[in-house]
């Protein structure tokens, strides 16, 4: 037995037909078709370039404006650096000069008062030595005055021949005395009871100067002294007591003018501070 074999064979024929098969011959040879696809694309075409122009526009104002932002943003970033710079740029150096007006008010205020002090203490010194001096005069008038044997020359204008150069020495007052007499023998003044008296007084002090001018020579030294050292301690004080006020004074202004210099330092450290955080920011 040998098997056979038979092909399949259909036996009906596929009448399907696709849709472009069907249609693009009719669509191709439309006249009207075509005419409405060119017109369609026609249309199409040049409202994709109207709008591809207006986005061409529109960029071109987003970009213009967006330069324009970034060119304030930059421009604004520069001008509030500049101001920052500068406010700390100023700060530090109001700080420096006041620091450089504090060392020089403490140096040389503290120098010029101490040359003052000194010139005033040689003042002092000399005022309170001349003081004495006219009190010295002084003192030997008004004991030559109280003196017996002066009794008789109250008339007498002792200032003009006693000062400085004899007052305070036996043999100054004894020239003093003889200058009295040569002067009113001179000028026709002397009258017989001043004459007597003189010459009661030059035959005294000629055999015993010291008992009779050692007196007066004695309170005119010891006023002079006297006179001298309390004049000399109250001009010491008002010197002290200038110069300590004037120490005082340049150190508050030291210390007002160090304490202005931190705050100037603070507020440059704070600014600085902030830029660099906001640049910091920026950056991120």
């Amino acid at each position: 037995y040998k098997q056979s074999i038979t092909p399949h064979t259909s036996g009906t024929t596929s009448r399907v037909l696709s849709e472009c098969e069907l249609y693009m011959p009719k669509y191709d040879n439309d006249a009207d078709m075509k005419s409405v696809k060119e017109i369609f694309e026609r249309q199409t075409s040049r409202r994709f370039e109207e709008y591809e122009e207006r986005m061409i526009t529109q960029r071109q104002k987003y970009k213009e404006q967006r330069d324009k932002d970034i060119q304030k943003i930059i421009h604004k970033d520069k001008m509030e650096k500049n101001i920052a710079e500068k406010i700390e740029k100023g700060c530090l150096r109001c700080g420096c000069g006041l620091g450089g007006v504090a060392a020089g008010v403490g140096i040389f205020g503290a120098l010029g008062t101490y040359g003052w002090k000194i010139a005033a203490t040689a003042m002092a010194y000399e005022t309170a030595k001349q003081a004495g001096i006219q009190a010295g005069i002084d003192a030997a008038i008004a004991k030559i005055k109280t003196t017996r044997i002066f009794q008789g020359l109250s008339e007498i204008k002792w200032l003009d021949y006693i000062n400085e150069s004899n007052y305070s020495t036996i043999s100054g007052i004894v020239e003093a005395i003889q200058t009295v007499r040569d002067a009113m023998s001179t000028n026709g003044e002397m009258s017989q009871p001043i004459s007597r008296a003189l010459e009661r007084v030059r035959n005294g002090i000629s055999t015993s100067s010291d008992y009779f001018i050692g007196p007066v020579v004695k309170a005119a030294n010891n006023t002079t002294v006297a006179t001298t050292e309390s004049a000399k301690t109250a001009k010491l004080g008002e010197v002290t007591t200038a110069s300590s006020n004037a120490y005082s004074a340049i150190g508050y202004s030291v210390t007002v003018i160090l304490i202005i210099v931190l705050v100037m330092i603070i507020i440059y450290l704070i600014l600085r501070y902030r830029r660099k955080k906001k640049m910091k920011k920026k950056l991120q």
